[in-house]
């Protein structure tokens, strides 16, 4: 459909009537003599004489450049290019890229969310014969990708990182509660809080409330384990899923069972990971590494690449221009 707007070049023909002047005989005068003469009907010379010039030539030249930016015209001029991801290795993207045999080619920072759509923005600005190649942890897209170009993916799992988080535990059998976190193991640490007025540690990720007090208002975590329902009025009319009771309230939301504490490490693990699953975004899976055939029938997106952006400039100097000449010849 862009290439349908030069079309509109059509109407170059405007300024091009509007800058024409017709030399036209507009008065006779008659003379003494001419009744000796024989008669002869007036006949009319009609010849283009062109007027403004420079201002009719800023004019087309600002169509043109209209129906540029509106056609969207972007000139193949990438060649070789590697997209590496946003947080990818350097050393591990250095040693893809000389096994690739592309060192030579231009490196180009992409978002690591989806570089795809990224490429499919900017896929007419590479050459027919062009190689990319895109490094980094690709996550995997709905639908299989699709360019006019080959694409080889080579992707690499990042190491799950490190995380501590803070549990804060009153209760008057401390000790079971702490157990379920204490015998954890792995990259996820949990660290312990038994003050919960303490910040020390941050603001708490769980909260395990399991004595008859209200606890203060000045205490929140996006969860609450409720071992004593009695300090919670929200869970008097809560929903029931799975033997656990759920209710929102001010400071967070509220889970609570009768089969409280957990039978054991795994049990308080499971039922805190399936919270967490349920309050952030899920990851998304790493897109195995492979080589993408290009498809002739890909229908990339709008580009708005460098032209656009420069065609926008000029645009905006040939209005200049052309205001501050019909300004001149009005005068």
């Amino acid at each position: 459909m862009n290439a349908l707007w030069w079309l509109g070049l059509a109407v170059l023909a405007l300024p091009v009537l509007w800058h024409r002047q017709r030399r036209q005989r507009i008065r006779q005068e008659p003379l003494a003599t001419a009744r000796f003469l024989p008669r002869a009907d007036p006949q009319q010379l009609r010849v283009w004489r062109w007027t403004e010039r420079l201002l009719l030539l800023v004019r087309c030249l600002l169509l043109v450049a209209v129906i540029a930016w509106l056609a969207d015209l972007v000139l193949p001029w990438r060649r070789d290019a590697v997209l590496i991801a946003a947080g990818t290795d350097t050393v591990w993207a250095e040693r893809q890229i000389k096994l690739a045999g592309l060192y030579d080619a231009s490196w180009i920072a992409v978002p690591a969310g989806d570089p795809f759509a990224w490429l499919a923005r900017h896929d007419r600005e590479w050459r027919p014969d062009s190689r990319l190649l895109i490094l980094g942890n690709v996550p995997m897209p709905a639908m299989p990708p699709r360019s006019r170009h080959r694409i080889e993916v080579r992707s690499k799992v990042p190491p799950f990182a490190s995380t501590e988080q803070r549990v804060v535990v009153v209760s008057q059998r401390a000790g079971r509660w702490r157990a379920m976190f204490a015998a954890l193991d792995g990259p996820r640490r949990y660290k312990i809080d038994e003050t919960p007025d303490g910040t020390a540690y941050g603001a708490p990720e769980l909260v395990i409330w399991d004595v008859p007090q209200a606890p203060p208002a000045s205490l929140r975590a996006p969860l609450w384990w409720a071992g004593d329902e009695a300090s919670f009025p929200e869970l008097k009319k809560a929903a029931q899923a799975d033997g656990i009771r759920y209710a929102d309230s001010a400071r967070g939301r509220v889970w609570a069972s009768g089969a409280w504490p957990p039978a054991g490490p795994d049990a308080a693990r499971r039922l805190f990971e399936s919270w967490q699953r349920l309050h952030y975004a899920p990851l998304p899976y790493t897109m195995p590494s492979q080589l993408i055939a290009p498809a002739s029938s890909a229908t990339p997106f709008q580009a708005s690449g460098a032209l656009r952006y420069l065609l926008t400039l000029i645009l905006l100097g040939l209005f200049a221009v052309e205001r501050i000449l019909a300004h001149a010849s009005r005068r």
